[in-house]
C-alpha cells in the first residue's frame, strides 16, 4: 500500500517535470491558495521575522547588559577580595553591590557569577540559609567553580549541623569533574560528614578513594590517619 502511494506520488511529480501544462496547472493552484489566504501567509512570515528579530534582538541586548555588570561588578569583587563583605554585598553608594546585580542584571552571566559570591560572602558572615539559597542558584560548566559551589553549601549544611545533607553536597562536589586537584579535598569533608552520621564505611570508601586514587594529593597521610582510626 506505502509502495503503491510512493509510486502515485513519483509519478505526479514526473508529470510536472516532463508536461509543462500540468506545471502551469500546480501553480496556478498555489497562487490562488496564497490570494485566497492571503493574511494566513502574512501573518506567519510575519511571526517568523519578528521571532528571528526579537532572538537577535534579545541576545544582543543581553550581551550588552552583560557587559555592563561586569564592569559594574569589578568593585563589588574587589571588597569581597578584601574581606570588606557589607561594600561587596550591598556596594559603597557610587558602585553596585552583589546584591544589587543580580536585581539589575538578573538575565547575565554576571548576575549568576553574582549568586556564587553572595553565598560565599553570606557564609563567611553565619548567615547560612541565604548562603545555600543563593550558592543553589548558581550554576557553571568549569572545572572548579561549580563543585566549589556544591562544596560551600556541604559547608553550610556542616555549620547548621544537618550533616547528611552535607555530606550529599560534598560527594556532588567530588563526583563533579574528578581531579586532582580539589576532589581530594571535597572526598575529606565528605568523609568527615559521614563520619558524623556513623556511617563508618561510606567515610572509609571516602578515604580509601584519596588514598587509592590521588596518591600525590597531601591529604593522603590524614586519609590514611583517619582511616586507620575507624578500624579495619
Amino acid at each position: 500500500m506505502a509502495d503503491k502511494k510512493t509510486n502515485n506520488t513519483t509519478e505526479h511529480h514526473n508529470e510536472l517535470l516532463e508536461n509543462p501544462e500540468a506545471l502551469a496547472d500546480q501553480l496556478t493552484k498555489t497562487e490562488e491558495f496564497l490570494e485566497k489566504n492571503k493574511t494566513i501567509v502574512l501573518a506567519i512570515i510575519a511571526i517568523f521575522v519578528v521571532g528571528v528579530a526579537g532572538y537577535f534582538g534579545f541576545k544582543y541586548y543581553k550581551n550588552s547588559q552583560n557587559d555592563k555588570a561586569q564592569n559594574e561588578m569589578f568593585q563589588a569583587v574587589y571588597y569581597f577580595e578584601s574581606d570588606s563583605l557589607d561594600l561587596a554585598l550591598n556596594g559603597d553608594g557610587n558602585r553596585l553591590g552583589f546584591l544589587d546585580i543580580i536585581d539589575e542584571y538578573g538575565i547575565t552571566e554576571a548576575a549568576n557569577l553574582a549568586h556564587y559570591y553572595v553565598g560565599a560572602a553570606y557564609l563567611k558572615q553565619g548567615n547560612f540559609d541565604d548562603a545555600i539559597s543563593h550558592l543553589e542558584e548558581f550554576s557553571a560548566g568549569d572545572l572548579l567553580v561549580q563543585a566549589r559551589a556544591y562544596s560551600l553549601i556541604g559547608d553550610a549544611y556542616m555549620e547548621k549541623g544537618e550533616f547528611e545533607s552535607a555530606a550529599s553536597y560534598f560527594q556532588k562536589a567530588a563526583d563533579y569533574k574528578p581531579n586532582k586537584y580539589f576532589t581530594p579535598e571535597y572526598l575529606m569533608k565528605a568523609a568527615l560528614a559521614y563520619e558524623k552520621l556513623n556511617q563508618v564505611d561510606e567515610a572509609k570508601e571516602s578515604y580509601d578513594k584519596i588514598i587509592n586514587n590521588y596518591w600525590d594529593s597531601n591529604l593522603i597521610q590524614t586519609a590514611k590517619k583517619y582511616k586507620a582510626r575507624l578500624g579495619a
